[in-house]
């Protein structure tokens, strides 16, 4: 999500008065168990600031200078080693202000970020997934560790009330965008917060998810993008996206084999299954030409801002 928002970024304040503006809502999933973010989340009962902090870093006027300062990582010190600062000061504001979104939000008009921050959920929640061999794993940390493919996965409790920040900006958007990130600790969570998957139904906006690059060892080993499209609607309870978006620049031999050392290959774009399911499939020039397999944020975000055009002429008629 922090790519898509580095990238959407610079359409808020645009310096050609001939690029479209935009105004950016960001919903970040709450199930985060590990690191700086779980040991907080186990020692003072607050929801894990790590996912929301990536955002807020993304969408600041000064990346550069409030990324090194948010993820600035403590080496040393008894208690601080492996916290981040931006996780420190969001639990800090958390406990002034008693409320986890209220400190997002009071957080967000200090760094003057370009856009809206919002937790699916207030409520304590965690990951439970049944993998394929029907073992039951609990925890995001402990389920991405996992060897085994994933069947399903669920949010412990399993009701829980959505913040109506998030439900508002769903119904107004032009477009929603899901991915890309890790398809079932990340991307999936979202929808099962009750009230979600229906909000976004109802919404009028595109609906794409941009398939991911690569897949992920254990959690969706061998997926193709229509094996990610068919988990998504099944957590949903049924069909919600309008397009698939796929990259289609080759990526490195060199990325591609340090890739394949730790059991993670390419996501084959099976475009045939996705048209099948009954997705419109967008293709471009996706992907960073970096050591890392990443999306590029100005080439994601371009696409982004496209299908928002075409989700506002569908709301004029």
């Amino acid at each position: 999500m922090s790519s898509v928002l580095q990238g959407l970024k610079h359409y808020t304040r645009p310096a050609d008065p001939n690029t479209p503006t935009v105004e950016i809502t960001a919903i970040v999933t709450v199930t985060d168990d590990g690191g700086s973010s779980g040991r907080l989340r186990r020692e003072f009962d607050v929801l894990p600031p790590g996912d929301i902090r990536n955002c807020m870093v993304a969408l600041s006027e000064d990346s550069a200078l409030l990324s090194r300062l948010f993820q600035y990582r403590f080496q040393t010190g008894r208690g601080l080693k492996g916290h981040s600062f931006g996780n420190l000061f969001l639990m800090a504001l958390t406990h002034i202000m008693g409320d986890f979104p209220d400190a997002v939000k009071a957080s967000s008009e200090v760094l003057k970020i370009a856009g809206h921050i919002y937790p699916s959920t207030a409520a304590n929640v965690a990951l439970e997934a049944t993998l394929v061999n029907g073992t039951k794993v609990v925890g995001e940390t402990m389920i991405s560790r996992s060897q085994h493919r994933i069947k399903s996965i669920r949010i412990l409790p399993r009701k829980v009330r959505p913040l109506a920040e998030a439900l508002t900006a769903i119904a107004e958007a032009d477009v929603i965008t899901f991915g890309p990130g890790s398809l079932f600790t990340s991307v999936i969570p979202n929808l099962l917060v009750e009230g979600i998957p229906a909000a976004i139904r109802s919404s009028s906006a595109v609906k794409c998810y941009f398939v991911n690059l690569m897949s992920q060892p254990g959690e969706t080993t061998a997926f193709t993008a229509s094996d990610h499209v068919r988990a998504i609607h099944k957590h949903a309870g049924g069909a919600l996206i309008d397009y698939a978006v796929v990259n289609v620049r080759p990526l490195t031999r060199a990325a591609k084999k340090r890739y394949e050392r730790e059991d993670a290959l390419p996501v084959e774009n099976d475009v045939e299954a996705l048209i099948k399911l009954g997705l419109k499939v967008m293709a471009g020039n996706l992907a960073e030409h970096s050591e890392k397999v990443r999306h590029d944020s100005a080439a994601t975000a371009a696409v982004v801002v496209r299908l928002a055009q075409e989700g506002r002429r569908r709301k004029n008629g």
